[in-house]
């Protein structure tokens, strides 16, 4: 009896021990298996969140948290070109990131003395981040200050577009993807930066067909995919009722300049 109860011990130790193990490695396993997309400006809102960014500069970095004693008597947002206001380039984002401010302010006597009537103050983040969260992090907030544009006039008035319709709060600053989706298959919304938009848009055609009527053939009539699609929560919306097809063509070519365009050079240093 002893020996038999030694041995089912045995074995409900090895078996709580291969639970951890899964519950552990389920979420890498996923992710490899299904291809999962993290963008450096996805991976930089998570660091964002968890940093406690969103305390000051308002929910999604939009701003609006009172700052008394301040010129605009408020903590600045993310959006509408806002950090471009306070730091000259990605080098002095990252210096406010880190230091709480460019050196050329810190070593400013008048600054130093503004900043002694604010009631909140950017905090310094150098022995907190790494070099790859920091990465991530200007990645998310050039992406979230809409100032990387176009200058094609058609895409640019598909940016426009994009903007006023509000693409932006499902498919993440600047189509970065990455907002949750339970029920889909990878369990979030794609952007328009990588692979997954290369499975889900294989021509202009079945772009012009996600805009038009929130879906494409080749998905509803594949039956897995379809599956999935059912049960997801959140829909892409069908615009064809509220958009004339100049206002389709010039989204599509905003969307295929997000997927193909330069500018990813600079923001895809993150994920080398």
């Amino acid at each position: 009896m002893r020996q038999l109860a030694d041995f089912l011990t045995e074995r409900a130790w090895t078996l709580a021990f291969l639970v951890a193990l899964f519950v552990l490695l389920y979420p890498y396993g996923r992710a490899f298996v299904l291809n999962v997309e993290v963008t450096p400006a996805r991976r930089g809102y998570e660091v964002a969140l968890r940093s406690g960014c969103f305390t000051c500069h308002g929910p999604d970095g939009i701003g609006g948290v009172k700052n008394p004693g301040s010129e605009d008597e408020e903590v600045p947002g993310f959006a509408g070109g806002v950090p471009m206001m306070w730091a000259k380039d990605d080098a002095e984002l990252r210096e406010y990131i880190l230091d709480g401010a460019p050196a050329r302010k810190r070593q400013d006597p008048e600054y130093q003395q503004k900043i002694r009537q604010w009631l909140l103050v950017m905090p310094a983040y150098r022995d907190f981040l790494s070099d790859r969260e920091v990465d991530d992090l200007v990645a998310y907030i050039r992406a979230r200050s809409d100032l990387i544009v176009p200058s094609d006039p058609q895409a640019a008035q598909g940016h426009e577009l994009a903007v006023q319709l509000g693409c932006f709060h499902c498919h993440g600053p600047m189509g970065s993807g990455g907002p949750p989706n339970p029920g889909s298959f990878k369990g979030y919304i794609p952007g328009w930066w990588g692979h997954d938009f290369r499975d889900l848009v294989r021509s202009d055609d079945e772009l012009r067909q996600w805009i038009r009527e929130g879906n494409i053939d080749r998905l509803r009539n594949h039956p897995v995919a379809r599956w999935f699609i059912d049960r997801q929560r959140v829909y892409m919306p069908a615009y064809k009722d509220f958009l004339t097809e100049e206002q389709i063509d010039a989204l599509v070519a905003y969307v295929r300049w997000v997927n193909r365009g330069p500018w990813k050079q600079e923001l895809d240093r993150a994920q080398r």
